[in-house]
C-alpha cells in the first residue's frame, strides 16, 4: 500500500473544482456568444461558432482529465476504474488537443487574412497538421513507455507557439493602437508559453529519458504496449508518484482551458483595426437599412 498524502488529495480536490468551475465559465460564455447571434451579427456568427463546439470539447475532457488524473508512461492514476486507463484518457485527450489547435488556427487565420499576411495564413493552415504530429509522438511514448515520444512532443508544441510569435510581431509591427495592444499581449503569453515548456515540460521528459538510456530500460513493443494502455493502471496516492505532474497539469486545466473559452469573444479584426462587437453590430444594422430592410 504506498503512502496516501494529504496534498495530493488536496490537488485533486483542486482540479475538481476548477473543473466545475470551467463548466460554468463555458455555459456562461456560450449563452453570452448566442445572444449575439442575430442579423446584426452574423458575419462574427459565422467566423466564430466552431470555436463554441471546439471549446465544448476542450473543456468537457479537461474536466474529465482533472476527475481522473493519470500519467501516461507511469501507468498510474488516481481511481481504480477502466476510465482512468491510459487508453481512454489519451484518446479523449488526442481529440481535445487538436480542437484547442484548430481554435488557434482558426483565430490566426482570421487575424493573417485582414492584415494580408501570407506567413500568417500558411503557419495557419499547417498548426492542426503540426499538432497532429505531436499527438503521434505522444501515443509512441505512451505505447512504448520511452520519454523520447513526449520530448518531441512537447517540443513540437513548443516550436508550434514560437513560430506564431513570429507572426504576431510581424502584424504588431504594422499596427497601432488597440489592435497592437491586443497583439502585444499575444506575443507576451505566447512567449510565456515557451519559456514554460523549455524550462518545465521538455525538460521534465528530456531529462527522464536520458536518466531511462542511462540505466538500460527496455521498452514495450507497440503491439504490447496497445495492450498495457488498455488494462494497465496503477493507483498511487503518494506524492513522490505525483509531484512532477501538479504543476503542468495544474497549469494546463485551468489557464488552458480559459484561453479555450475566451477566444470564442476575441475582437474581431477588420481592415487592420480591432473592431469591437458592439461597432461591428451597429455597422451592420446600418448597412442593413440602407437596403431597405428593417434591422431586428
Amino acid at each position: 500500500m504506498n503512502h496516501v498524502s494529504w496534498e495530493v488529495h488536496l490537488w485533486w480536490a483542486a482540479l475538481g473544482a476548477v473543473s466545475l468551475i470551467n463548466l460554468v465559465l463555458w455555459g456562461i460564455s456560450a449563452r453570452a456568444f448566442l445572444r449575439k447571434r442575430s442579423l446584426e451579427n452574423w458575419n462574427l456568427h459565422a467566423t466564430r461558432w466552431p470555436h463554441l463546439v471546439l471549446s465544448a470539447v476542450y473543456v468537457v475532457v479537461c474536466g474529465f482529465r482533472s476527475v481522473l488524473p493519470r500519467a501516461d508512461v507511469q501507468r498510474i492514476v488516481l481511481y481504480d476504474s477502466w476510465l482512468s486507463s491510459v487508453f481512454v484518457g489519451r484518446s479523449v485527450a488526442t481529440v481535445a488537443e487538436l480542437c484547442f489547435a484548430a481554435q488557434w488556427a482558426l483565430l490566426l487565420h482570421e487575424l493573417a487574412s485582414s492584415r494580408k499576411q501570407t506567413y500568417g495564413m500558411y503557419l495557419a493552415r499547417a498548426v492542426v497538421p503540426m499538432i497532429v504530429v505531436a499527438e503521434i509522438c505522444s501515443w509512441y511514448a505512451v505505447l512504448t513507455t520511452s520519454y523520447l515520444g513526449n520530448t518531441l512532443e512537447q517540443s513540437i508544441w513548443t516550436g508550434t507557439v514560437a513560430l506564431m510569435i513570429g507572426s504576431l510581431i510581424m502584424l504588431m509591427r504594422e499596427s497601432s493602437g488597440p489592435l497592437k495592444s491586443a497583439l502585444r499581449g499575444g506575443v507576451i503569453a505566447c512567449t510565456a508559453f515557451v519559456v514554460f515548456m523549455c524550462a518545465v515540460d521538455v525538460r521534465m521528459y528530456l531529462t527522464r529519458f536520458i536518466a531511462d538510456e542511462a540505466a538500460g530500460r527496455k521498452y514495450l513493443p507497440i503491439v504490447d504496449g496497445l495492450h498495457d494502455v488498455a488494462t494497465r493502471w496503477v493507483v498511487t496516492h503518494s506524492m513522490a508518484d505525483w509531484s512532477q505532474e501538479m504543476a503542468w497539469m495544474g497549469l494546463y486545466f485551468s489557464v488552458c482551458v480559459w484561453i479555450s473559452i475566451a477566444l470564442l469573444h476575441a475582437p474581431r479584426f477588420e481592415h487592420g483595426a480591432l473592431v469591437p462587437v458592439r461597432k461591428t453590430a451597429r455597422v451592420r444594422a446600418s448597412a442593413v437599412r440602407a437596403e431597405g430592410v428593417p434591422a431586428e
